[in-house]
């Protein structure tokens, strides 16, 4: 199973960064509360699909589903202009610009729902 943790801060750690990323510079942006080897494990993992992704999130959507509750997809590119291209980092179409962008086409998924008193919640 994925580390959510680790999952977590790789990703930030790619979003944020305008240069090279490694394992060992995430590391060291961690002062070593992970090793770069064991990233680099976490890394080399064999691809996840939807089940693992659905196991982990389950138990935290059944806590707060109701049955007028939506999941709102929507996708979005962060741009990585001066990052060189690979498996994540590549060329999208960015249909806001009309024009093809460097950088990591991410899935946002929001929960939303509308609770008694008219409040909302996402």
């Amino acid at each position: 199973m994925l580390d959510p943790q680790l999952l977590d801060l790789d990703t930030d750690y790619l979003i944020a960064s305008h240069s090279l990323t490694t394992a060992t510079g995430l590391a060291e942006m961690l002062d070593h509360a992970y090793s770069h080897d064991r990233i680099t494990r976490f890394l080399s993992k064999e691809a996840s699909h939807q089940k693992t992704y659905w196991r982990q999130i389950k138990p935290i959507l059944r806590q707060i589903e109701h049955e007028d509750g939506v999941i709102v997809v929507d996708d979005t590119i962060e741009e990585k202009p001066y990052t060189d291209e690979n498996d994540i980092v590549c060329w999208h179409y960015d249909h806001s610009n009309s024009r093809n962008v460097k950088g990591m086409n991410l899935l946002n998924f929001v929960y939303h729902r509308q609770f008694d008193n008219g409040s909302d919640f996402s």
